[in-house]
């Protein structure tokens, strides 16, 4: 177990590492900072005392090593455009991308693993068959037209919830939530269901798959024949071992609901950190973009690793596996 975990913690090490490689290069190959920070009337004087003070009279290696150990103590640089730290950008912006990518989460898991259990179950039904004709809308259509569909219906024609921004929040210490005001909950509904709506209809799926899989095992047959009830055969034996690879899947997905952000915030005008990057890809704001990248890659990793060691803790296979090669 623990050499499983050191080989995991180590490459995801390396995988940050590359990341924050492509996030350094970006200052190097997309636009001269110099030229964004200094006006027009800048003097061959200010441009050295300005390269010297951003270190970028250095080789390029020191250069690379000064941005990883600034980003590990949380020194991600100054926004060209805005002046400030974007750490602090960053902290003011990220409450609303985790809200939404919370609510998003929460939608998809529970719904679809509700739904798959129901279509595996009742799979010759016509609610069945209902749900899965239907939930091709989720996988056929782009996210971006979910959202203006949405719009169209709910915010122009019924008028029931608005159409852009978060709403009303309420400050909690430094973090700012829309879940404690009327208008922060129905500013979360559209654009929770549009990021949220894809990852549910692939978790359905992957768990109805799944589902009709161990249902046909030979060891459900057994305990039906021992005059098991039907909901104890379904839900304590069947479900339990479906899960074990939707986990993966699972955990993929919920790293995908915030890098996903990006389509759903622009549609929808949330003020999180998917915007501010798009924002950021308009004003060419390198710092802002490299560190939404560094952060989006250790989201992702984090997710992968808790998801590795998670699946390697409940499939007892992988243990017995890895005892046997040793």
């Amino acid at each position: 177990m623990l050499a499983f975990v050191i080989r995991r913690v180590l490459q995801s090490f390396l995988v940050l590492l590359v990341v924050g490689l492509v996030a350094f290069s970006m200052f190097r190959f997309v636009g001269d900072p110099i030229d964004n920070m200094l006006g027009q009337e800048r003097t061959q004087a200010d441009i050295e005392r300005l390269r010297t003070q951003l270190g970028l009279d250095q080789p390029f290696v020191v250069q690379y090593y000064k941005f990883l150990g600034n980003a590990v103590d949380g020194n991600l640089g100054v926004s060209y455009r805005q002046g400030r730290p974007v750490a602090d950008i960053l902290l003011e912006r990220a409450p609303a991308t985790l809200e939404l990518a919370a609510v998003s989460g929460f939608l998809a898991i529970s719904i679809g693993i509700g739904l798959g259990v129901f279509t595996a179950i009742r799979r010759d039904g016509w609610a069945a068959n209902f749900i899965m004709t239907t939930s091709l809308i989720g996988v056929s259509l782009p996210t971006f037209l979910i959202g203006i569909l949405l719009i169209y219906l709910f915010s122009v024609e019924l008028g029931w919830l608005p159409s852009f921004g978060r709403g009303d929040t309420v400050m909690i210490g430094s973090w700012s939530t829309g879940f404690l005001t009327a208008s922060g909950l129905k500013a979360l509904i559209l654009p929770s269901i549009t990021l949220g709506l894809y990852q549910m209809t692939l978790i359905m799926r992957l768990v109805r798959s799944e589902m009709l899989e161990v249902l046909r095992a030979d060891y459900i047959r057994f305990a039906r024949a021992r005059g098991l009830r039907e909901r104890t055969v379904n839900f304590r034996h069947a479900l339990k071992n479906t899960l074990v690879p939707v986990i993966t899947v699972t955990g993929l997905q919920l790293g995908s609901i915030i890098a996903f952000a990006i389509i759903t915030e622009t549609v929808f005008q949330w003020p999180g950190v998917g915007l501010l990057f798009i924002n950021a890809i308009q004003f060419v704001d390198i710092p802002v973009m490299a560190a939404y990248l560094m952060l989006i890659s250790v989201m992702f990793v984090g997710i992968n690793l808790i998801v590795d060691l998670l699946y390697f803790a409940i499939d007892p296979r992988l243990r017995a596996d890895r005892g046997g090669a040793h």
